[in-house]
């Protein structure tokens, strides 16, 4: 019984302990759930709160942006009055001055109104033809510039000559030392000799086995270097042998002149022309522009000129003659004033040469205005061939024309028969006619001859005046 009772009181506590736990672990989750419940609510509303000051940031950005804008837009209306007030202002002192104006114009002529309106609207026009011209012509002219171009290189790498300089001496072998001795002549008589009649200067220096002939004279130094040939060939040196030399070696290069023109014209692949061109042609071949062999320059010419009108689509037959003749006036003895292109051109005008060629001689040196598009081919052409290096010497060219003076100068006194600078300007050596000037008289020459140099040339040294007066007598025993 007691036994019992116990067990049922401590089922009762047990229940009772189990019901007080229940109800513990109730409102401790009921507790946990509500305050879970309170933080998020507090979570929301800071979110809450933050975006709305994030909206009101936003908002205030916006107005602003919008208050920037208002404000720029009243500067930029204000500029514009302030320039509608400037250009108003301008109007209307345009408007005086065109009221001024026409109360002047009122009382003018009707010529002079007409001047004055033209006037106006030429400077109106001049703005807006300056600007056609940037739009329009500028770019049309960078193109046909470019083309020019174009067709120059093409014309230039197909012609490729070689760069050559003609030299102003010459070696003529001999066969011995001994051979000098000869040459030189018992008191220089022989040299002396020979340089007197050929117009070439004789060195008999140490180099074995050769002498040197120098002249400017192309002409010269090439029949003095026949004749010293000659010379050496027989052996039997004598002053009567030097000048049948020297007379036959002239003989022999004028027979050359006519075959240098022709092979000329065979190498252009040209058809014969007059015997008087060809001639000159030939002549052409023993003269030197800056030092440049004139005939090869005109060849290379006539080469340039026929690539270039071709590259154009224009007849390159007119375009080499052109370019071959172009310099005939330089051959042209008798022609010792006025222009070369001229003196050519003359020429060949009356050998009834093509109008076009005649025209594209006489103007390229712009002396004449250009006829026909040849004409400026033959300047372009022969700027080229002068340009390209090693083509000419300015140098050279420049002691050419002093000894050219000193002979001319010398030439211009009465009695002179012969006059020859010799040692690259540095000895004049005057040959007079024994009959006209006396042995005073040659000593006298001698005088003036150096006040003459003095006045007229400018030389970088002294200059030896030597004035040579021989009375020579010959007969022949049979």
């Amino acid at each position: 019984m007691a036994v019992s009772t116990d067990q049922n009181i401590i089922a009762a506590v047990a229940f009772s302990t189990g019901a007080i736990v229940a109800y513990a672990m109730a409102k401790w989750r009921e507790t946990t759930l509500n305050q879970l419940h309170e933080r998020r609510l507090r979570q929301e509303v800071e979110l809450a709160r933050r975006e709305a000051a994030a909206d009101s940031a936003e908002a205030m950005a916006e107005a602003e942006t919008e208050l920037a804008k208002a404000r720029a837009a009243a500067s930029a209306a204000a500029r514009d009055q302030e320039r509608a007030g400037e250009e108003l202002a301008k109007a209307a002192a345009a408007a005086e001055r065109l009221r001024k104006d026409a109360l002047r114009l009122a009382g003018l002529p009707p010529e002079a109104l007409r001047r004055a309106a033209v006037d106006a609207i030429r400077d109106e026009c001049a703005e807006e033809a300056r600007r056609l011209r940037r739009e329009l012509v500028e770019p049309a002219e960078a193109e046909v510039a470019e083309e020019a171009r174009r067709k120059l290189l093409a014309s230039m790498q197909r012609l490729a000559p070689l760069v050559t300089q003609e030299a102003s001496a010459v070696t003529v072998p001999i066969p011995g030392e001994e051979m000098k001795g000869r040459l030189i002549g018992r008191e220089g008589r022989n040299i002396r000799t020979f340089e007197q009649l050929s117009g070439a200067t004789l060195l008999v220096d140490e180099t074995p086995d050769a002498v040197l002939v120098s002249c400017f004279d192309p002409v010269r130094r090439e029949a003095a270097r026949r004749a010293l040939a000659a010379v050496v060939a027989d052996g039997r040196v004598s002053p009567a042998l030097i000048e049948a030399c020297v007379a036959q070696a002239r003989a022999e290069v004028e027979a050359s002149v006519r075959k240098h023109g022709q092979e000329a014209l065979r190498e252009l692949g040209l058809p014969r022309m007059d015997a008087a061109v060809e001639d000159l042609l030939g002549r052409l071949h023993y003269r030197l522009s800056a030092n440049q062999n004139t005939l090869a320059h005109s060849v290379e010419v006539a080469r340039l000129c026929a690539i270039m009108a071709s590259e154009l689509g224009l007849d390159p037959a007119p375009a080499k003659r052109a370019g071959l003749l172009h310099d005939l006036g330089k051959a042209i003895e008798a022609e010792t004033e006025g222009s070369h292109a001229l003196a050519g051109a003359s020429l060949l005008r009356r050998l009834g040469e093509d109008p076009r060629v005649v025209n594209a001689v006489a103007a390229h040196h712009r002396e004449v205005p250009p006829e026909s598009p040849y004409a400026p081919l033959v300047m372009i052409a022969d700027a080229l061939s002068g340009a390209r290096p090693g083509a000419r010497a300015a140098s050279v060219d420049g002691l050419i024309r002093r000894q050219r003076g000193l002979e001319s100068i010398a030439m211009g006194f009465a009695g002179v028969r012969e006059a020859f600078a010799l040692q690259a300007g540095r000895e004049l050596r005057v040959i007079v006619q024994p009959g006209e000037v006396d042995d005073t008289g040659a000593a006298d020459l001698a005088s003036r001859l150096r006040r003459a140099v003095e006045e007229q040339l400018t030389l970088p040294g002294t200059v030896r005046i030597t004035v040579i007066r021989e009375t020579r007598f010959t007969d022949e025993a049979r």
